[in-house]
């Protein structure tokens, strides 16, 4: 059977067996109060399996054995070297269980399968492996000093880390996190979103497979009311990282304050802008990218290219040109290889998204396409990609994160005026750029107040280019080397000869 058929995923979801219990100390177990919640796939609304609702008890428990392991150096005390190598052989096993782990992100949070084997297994592999090629190529720094004196400046783990991920790639996510924490020495514990758990929950086990010792890598599953909190209230917790809402990153701040002052980094919400100018070099790709940026992942991307700013000589034939290339994508049953929009994550999200999409509609938005909830699997959770003509910057729709394929276009007459609409906003997590003048390009780039500018295209860079957001997008950055600085103290030792 081809595994480029609906019914080669379907027979294999049948077969799968699926854990969800939390992973402490090495090994899986039920919930210290022995409380569990149900998973269910939003693909037709069938039940997964029990996971574990992990509570203060449990946080306990894996901060303890996270702090033993660091204190007894078992990991942290390895040669970066050999870190390298385990995390070199942790991806390996990622890549031999990639099936399992799609299909798990594929039937938990609802995206197309194809995406889940060709974009979020490859994009946990990449991280992993980049992250762990890198550690043994860094160094530290001697400092300019007289002959008889000596100053090191050194970056050491920075102890236990509690990692928060979202909902939307709980995959890679974990990986840009947990990558770079264990690369450097930490012990780390995995708070997977109660929505996505299960890749999570998997992937604790292939750690202790790979050689990672027990108690260095730990996953709680729960809510976030209450493991949540209960990690980021920890005093034993030594740093947090977060991906998710602005509305919680601003919470782990207040959480961070009332117990030890742990570091707090966090990746938060986004609207970002995609700025079509109508010198672009070819409006037809620019147009299919447009698509494509809010319409992937259906629109749940902190990157969506939710507001298209285009120049208002070319606006109607571009709109044109944008609701043609939404025209291909449709929602489709996540297990058929050919579909390339997925089930909105659950029903409390859909409700958010149709919510938007009547709001945009009764403040005065033109609906050009979509706009409804659809059920091409019964029981299931789906909405049609949506684009609104003539909204206004100020407009709920244009300045609130909808996460769901919900595009808004607004049209401008100059630059300057492009600029100003494009930071008229709470975040400034990534932005695009469409001209073919280099000096458009920079002077634009230069003044969006994006972590990430991409020109000519959307969602551009690799490992090597660092990502994270401006303003109430939040602060430090994943990928690259400097996401290495999340996880590292700056010792200075100066010694007297």
């Amino acid at each position: 059977m081809s595994k480029s058929s609906l019914a080669y995923w379907q027979e294999k979801a049948e077969k799968l067996t699926i854990e969800g219990r939390a992973y402490i100390n090495g090994g899986y177990q039920d919930a210290a109060a022995g409380q569990t919640f149900d998973c269910i796939s939003p693909i037709d609304g069938r039940h997964l399996v029990k996971v574990s609702a992990c509570e203060s008890a449990d946080a306990d428990n894996a901060v303890v054995a996270a702090r033993q392991a660091f204190e007894q150096g078992k990991w942290r005390g390895l040669a970066p070297a050999k870190r390298k190598l385990v995390l070199q052989n942790f991806a390996d096993l990622v890549e031999q269980h990639g099936e399992e782990l799609a299909l798990l992100e594929t039937l938990d949070m609802g995206k197309p399968i194809s995406d889940s084997v060709h974009v979020d297994i490859q994009g946990a592999l990449r991280s992993l492996r980049w992250t762990a090629e890198a550690i043994d190529k860094i160094y530290d720094e001697i400092a300019p000093s007289a002959d008889d004196e000596l100053g090191m400046v050194t970056h050491e783990p920075v102890g236990v880390v509690a990692a928060i991920v979202p909902w939307n790639f709980p995959l890679v996510m974990a990986c840009w996190k947990l990558a770079p924490a264990l690369a450097t020495g930490n012990s780390v514990i995995l708070k997977p979103s109660e929505k996505s758990p299960l890749t999570a929950i998997k992937l604790a086990a292939l750690a202790t497979e790979a050689g990672i010792p027990d108690g260095v890598f730990n996953v709680l599953p729960g809510f976030g009311h209450t493991i949540g909190k209960a990690l980021a209230l920890h005093n034993d917790v030594d740093t947090l990282v977060f991906t998710g809402s602005t509305a919680v990153a601003k919470q782990l701040f207040v959480y961070a304050g009332q117990s030890n002052m742990k570091r707090v980094w966090t990746e938060a919400g986004g609207k970002s802008p995609n700025i079509v100018f109508a010198d672009a070099p070819d409006l037809d790709k620019a147009a299919q990218a447009a698509a494509a940026a809010i319409c992937f992942n259906q629109g749940e991307v902190c990157t969506a290219g939710s507001r298209l700013l285009v120049e208002s000589s070319i606006k109607e034939e571009f709109v044109g040109k944008v609701a043609k290339a939404m025209k291909h994508w449709q929602p489709g049953n996540p297990l058929d290889p050919e579909t390339n929009v997925g089930a909105i994550v659950d029903q409390s999200q859909q409700s958010r998204v149709l919510g938007f999409i009547e709001q945009a509609k009764s403040q005065g938005g033109s609906l050009k396409q979509g706009g409804n909830s659809v059920s091409p699997v019964e029981n299931g959770f789906y909405i049609e990609p949506t684009m609104f003509d003539n909204i206004a910057n100020h407009m709920d729709i244009a300045q609130q994160e909808i996460f769901g394929p919900v595009l808004s276009v607004i049209s401008f007459d100059t630059m300057e005026e492009a600029i100003a609409i494009a930071n008229d906003s709470e975040y400034g997590l990534a932005a695009g750029i469409w001209t073919s003048n280099l000096s458009k390009a920079h002077r634009v780039a230069k003044a969006l107040r994006a972590g990430s500018v991409w020109v000519n295209q959307w969602d551009g860079g690799d490992m090597t280019a660092p990502f994270g957001g401006f303003k109430q997008s939040g602060n430090g950055r994943d990928k690259s080397l400097h996401a290495f600085s999340k996880y590292t103290e700056v010792k200075a030792t100066w010694i007297k000869f």
